[in-house]
């Protein structure tokens, strides 16, 4: 196989590059007519829904979970936004538990839940858990978290908890500050919502944390100026959220001569990070992101998950309109602790078939990734084959909302997956997962 192995950069940025590629450009930017289609790798083309829900390879079929503005319980309600998402063991062997994040401020259906469960009153947002059986039906959800606002993504711990990610600096009409982390036991046994405040305040999008060293790895959406990547190493390296509650230190990833991610286009490039110190997490005058002089940056941070010894996180596109470096649809990238470096695995171009990653998940199958789409056009799920290759997992048929919540089933049979808006709607996916192609 004939690989190219320049450096496409900017920025006199070349000398921090070391080249290492996997594979061809064209099974990255799906060139191919099996890319299009969906034949050539991957589960087969998608089959229309005579529902007009969601379409989906052959073999493979989905149920409706919960959807917003379902009754829970008396004055209780599903809230709306659904978004970032993961899975837990449930209370019996075969169950599943979900904890499922509502992205809302001061709009949309609110997250209702008892005065020990509720952090601000006045803010909307917050999680809801649910379980189901081992086919996919749902057995019982409940707020487990309100009071929060924008909660966007988040990560697992491996504690088994999940760590829900507030996508906002404001204090706009509610009576705390915002911008925080916080834990959400799936299990019920820990109900006070307490900012971890060493994980920083900014906003927050996801977060993937290192089994060994309880290192947390933050993405921030923002811009004016764009978001960074963050690293949290907590003081206590005991084995609970103990640890993240005693605090550490929060610092921003930096590559020498790269000041923006979007100029690295050359799947396989690794580059080697340094990482500074961040003077005031807590932003209490000044954004995290603007005290720096000297920094990496990218456009729309979005995803992070941990899998295969790494921290994946995406960058979902940049436009060089808007003040990015160089325009690209969609990147996703790795950080290798061990070897304290960032590879691109994966760019998306403009005007290809998918667009705009954002949430993510690491697939037990084939050893790639499965992506939530928010961007341009049809909206889909999109998976990869451990040699890169793109191909459509499932396609939003009702109407222009993205995917978000992508993520598996403890034991790999299940993935779950939301509808964002429209109404907001969690399926669960079923199927021959084991016969990927490719």
């Amino acid at each position: 196989m004939s690989v190219s192995r320049r450096g496409v950069m900017k920025g006199g940025a070349a000398g921090a590059l070391s080249i290492a590629l996997a594979g061809s450009l064209d099974s990255v930017f799906q060139t191919s007519a099996g890319a299009e289609t969906g034949e050539a790798y991957g589960y087969g083309p998608l089959i229309p829904d005579p529902k007009g829900v969601l379409d989906l390879p052959k073999g493979f079929s989905y149920k409706t979970l919960s959807t917003e503005g379902d009754p829970i319980s008396d004055g209780v309600v599903v809230p709306g936004h659904h978004d970032g998402t993961a899975t837990f063991p449930g209370s019996r062997p075969g169950r599943t538990r979900l904890v499922r994040n509502h992205e809302q401020s001061n709009n949309g259906t609110r997250a209702v839940a008892p005065a020990a469960l509720t952090y601000d009153p006045a803010a909307n947002g917050g999680t809801t858990t649910l379980e189901v059986d081992k086919h996919g039906e749902l057995l019982s959800q409940y707020v487990s978290l309100a009071g929060t606002s924008t909660n966007c993504a988040g990560g697992r711990t491996p504690w088994g908890t999940w760590l829900t990610c507030e996508e906002t600096e404001g204090f706009t009409g509610q009576t705390k500050s915002h911008g925080w982390v916080f834990e959400v036991d799936p299990h019920g046994r820990r109900t006070k919502p307490v900012p971890l405040t060493g994980l920083g305040r900014f906003a927050h999008e996801a977060v993937a944390v290192d089994p060994d060293t309880l290192t947390a790895y933050l993405t921030e959406d923002a811009h004016g100026p764009f978001g960074l990547l963050y690293r949290f190493r907590p003081r206590a390296h005991r084995g609970d959220y103990h640890a993240y509650l005693q605090g550490g230190r929060l610092e921003a990833m930096n590559v020498r001569g790269v000041p923006d991610l979007s100029v690295v286009q050359e799947p396989g490039t690794r580059l080697h990070c340094s990482w500074v110190a961040v003077p005031d997490p807590s932003a209490k005058t000044e954004s995290t992101r603007t005290q720096f002089d000297t920094i990496t940056r990218s456009q729309k941070l979005e995803g992070a998950w941990w899998g295969h010894g790494k921290a994946y996180f995406v960058c979902s596109y940049s436009h060089k309109a808007d003040g990015g470096a160089a325009d690209h649809a969609g990147q996703v990238w790795t950080y290798d602790p061990r070897k304290n470096e960032i590879e691109l695995q994966l760019v998306f171009k403009p005007g290809g078939r998918f667009d705009g990653p954002d949430n993510i998940t690491v697939s037990p199958y084939g050893g790639g990734v499965m992506l939530a789409e928010d961007g341009d056009g049809d909206q889909h799920l999109v998976g990869t084959t451990k040699a890169g290759k793109p191909f459509a997992m499932a396609r939003n048929a009702l109407n222009g909302s993205e995917f978000t919540g992508v993520t598996f089933s403890p034991d790999g049979r299940i993935l779950f997956a939301n509808r964002q808006e429209g109404p907001g709607v969690t399926f669960a996916i079923t199927g021959p997962w084991h016969k990927l192609r490719g």
